[in-house]
């Protein structure tokens, strides 16, 4: 593994340590010895604003944010700009991955008024908290005009800006007011996967132009539909999109992992950050495709891509990390880029023109400065690849590399949880279920305080942050992958208990579930949304979650909410599928499901022979339970005897069984595996 570098914070000569010193997001350590008097979000910075009656200067970001970092550099770090900051307001610093409430609050805010996102988020705030002027990044002089106008417009025209911040805000509620809530039936699935075909790009996977983001829920929504209706073309979609995403640029051919997104349509230039949510969800696709149709790239794409998540992203208490920066000593992609010169440098002149030309490393470069990021067109010679690919990756491991962000976020960490937990028994990789409880235990001993969850730590220190509702759906569904793999029931306990916190504290009156708790710090508006980004909505990952556990278990109770949960984006999915990929996913699991398959029998070759095929089974809505007969903590498990003293599987479609099987032969007829 290469060196880490870690993220600290950016010194100013002669600067003394701002409130973020004490900080524990890595974010605002960056930005802990700026000349800018920067507080964290919270009711000491309002009360503040308050007191000297000026703006809120809030500016949101994260680790690994290019953009962020040039700003932080041109602005934040000057000490002119620094001066005219603490002189007109109170400027407040949010990580927004630590604050994700936050984020969306005034995310929603500025693309109402701009018509779009983005980070660096730059918002100005009355001492209530309501927006009344938002940007995204500025460069130094437009931000100090900017600091001009804002400071005249607060000065003259207070009436002015203060009833603007209301109609913003009053906007901003009207966005997280009640969607149309519509259950799914079977023709509305097909009329979903229909609209996500048309979107595709049939040439170069994935969907629309640049830039191209690896779709990972909308694939695994594919997987889920042709698994349930044998459609074809949805299998197809994401295999194509699969193999281009894997023989890009955006995927690291030397030590794999997948960066955030491609700039162009075509897969080749990245935007070279590396998300633990992205490659945590793209394990689990690449793991899904590999064992629906056995494609050998699709294995070897998501072994590398669990390897990298143990390798770079693990941290020492047994969590993964948040990122890796997409700079390398302030400049993007110095790591990860090559030149012809350079292969030739590393490999000789015979296999450094042979690499070039199968990475498509080219004299004109397609990156920037006559550099190429390294794509794979074509399958390399598997006698000469692997040790061209050691000799690269190892001269690159030379190289100054990319900071790491090792906050551990909680949601983040389920997604891992769960890949990982899938990964070990589908690859036959035991140590990947180590991994992905070792990391649970962090999670639940660290975490969870008095009861309540919070949303990420960092070295062992956890965050003041509260969990918002995708933490708690994301850990519960990795709790459950991990039950469903170990047979522990400890982790089947904890699920249910996160999921009885969510549907007391973030549930609404229409069956959906806002972000934030009933109980949290108060915002302007209560966030709500059920779009499905990066990484899945705090409604929709708790829909999956409160399914799974009710196949598990057998409540209703639980069905009920997740049924109810799916309804909710029901409006959503019909109009945009592409954003509600994993409403949707979960949407073709409740309707292929529950399937519940229990193995019992003592720890053996029978067993082990069942189990083998059970697992192979692509079916929506399939939950495992295996064991000894009636083994504690285990709802599917009981009252389930052996066979004639035989290892035995049970089947049940929707809470209704079958005849238990004793032969891998029956059970695979019985699921079509």
């Amino acid at each position: 593994m290469p060196p880490i570098a870690p993220l600290v914070p950016g010194c100013q000569a002669g600067g003394m340590p701002n409130r973020l010193a004490t900080a524990t997001s890595p974010y605002l350590l960056q930005h802990a010895d700026n000349p800018v008097d920067w507080w964290e979000w919270g009711d000491d910075a309002f009360a503040e604003a308050r007191r000297r009656d000026v703006p809120i200067l809030l500016s949101v970001g994260y680790a690994a944010c290019h953009w962020c970092h040039v700003m932080a550099h041109e602005s934040f770090e000057d000490a002119g700009v620094a001066t005219a900051v603490n002189a007109r307001f109170v400027a407040v610093k949010v990580d927004r991955e630590e604050r994700p409430d936050v984020d969306a609050v005034y995310m929603a805010a500025t693309t109402a008024l701009t018509g779009q996102g983005g980070w660096p988020m730059t918002c100005f705030l009355t001492p209530d908290g309501e927006p009344f002027h938002c940007g995204t990044y500025y460069p130094r002089e437009q931000f100090l005009a900017l600091l001009d106008a804002v400071t005249e417009a607060w000065t003259e025209q207070r009436a002015a800006v203060v009833q603007q911040g209301s109609a913003i805000t009053a906007a901003v509620a009207h966005r997280s007011a009640r969607p149309t809530a519509e259950a799914f039936d079977d023709a509305a699935l097909d009329r979903a996967a229909r609209l996500v075909a048309r979107d595709a790009d049939p040439a170069r996977g994935g969907f629309g132009g640049a830039p191209k983001f690896p779709p990972s829920m909308t694939l695994e929504h594919l997987l889920r539909h042709h698994a349930r209706t044998g459609d074809p073309e949805s299998l197809r979609l994401v295999g194509r999109t699969c193999e281009a995403m894997a023989r890009g640029g955006i995927y690291d051919q030397l030590a794999g992992g997948f960066a955030r997104y491609s700039v162009d349509a075509a897969w080749v230039v990245p935007h070279f950050e590396k998300m633990l949510y992205d490659n945590a969800q793209l394990l689990r696709v690449y793991l899904h495709l590999y064992r629906a149709t056995g494609s050998a790239p699709a294995e070897r794409v998501a072994r590398e891509t669990a390897g990298f998540l143990l390798s770079d992203l693990r941290t020492p208490e047994g969590g993964f990390a948040s990122a890796l920066d997409a700079d390398t000593d302030g400049v993007e992609g110095l790591t990860y880029v090559w030149t012809p010169e350079q292969l030739v440098e590393v490999l000789g002149p015979g296999d450094g023109a042979r690499a070039a030309q199968v990475l498509a490393v080219t004299p004109e470069g397609t990156f920037e400065h006559g550099a190429s990021t390294l794509q794979l067109p074509d399958d390399p010679d598997p006698g000469w690849w692997p040790g061209v690919r050691d000799r690269l990756r190892a001269a690159r491991a030379l190289r100054p590399q990319p900071a790491r962000d090792d906050k551990v976020v909680t949601a983040w960490n389920g997604l891992a949880i769960a890949a990982l937990a899938e990964a070990g028994l589908l690859l036959g990789s035991p140590a990947y279920v180590d991994a992905a409880r070792e990391c649970a235990e962090l999670v639940l001993r660290l975490h969870l305080v008095d009861g309540r969850l919070r949303r990420a730590s960092r070295q062992g220190v956890v965050g003041s942050a509260p969990a918002v509702a995708a933490d708690h759906g994301d850990l519960a569904e990795g709790l459950l992958a991990l039950h469903q793999a170990t047979g522990e029931a400890r982790w089947l306990e904890s699920a249910g208990d996160l999921l009885d916190v969510a549907l007391a504290r973030f549930g609404d009156d229409t069956g959906g579930f806002f972000d934030v708790a009933d109980d949290a710090d108060r915002l302007v508006s209560r966030p709500k949304d059920p779009t499905d980004g990066p990484e899945p909505a705090g409604q929709s990952s708790l829909a999956g979650a409160l399914g799974t556990y009710a196949a598990l278990t057998g409540s209703s109770r639980h069905r009920e909410a997740a049924e109810s949960a799916v309804a909710a984006a029901g409006g959503l999915a019909r109009q945009v599928p592409r954003f509600a990929g994993w409403t949707l996913a979960v949407a073709e699991a409740l309707a292929a499901g529950p399937l519940q398959v229990a193995v019992v029998g003592h720890d053996d070759g029978a067993r082990a022979a069942l189990e083998r095929v059970a697992r192979r089974s692509t079916a929506p809505g399939l939950v495992i339970a295996v064991g000894e007969p009636d083994s504690p903590g285990a709802p599917l498990l009981a009252d389930r005897p052996l066979v004639d003293g035989r290892a035995a599987a049970y089947v049940c479609r929707g809470f209704v069984c079958d005849r238990p099987v004793t032969t891998a032969e029956d059970l695979a007829v019985m699921l079509g595996t």
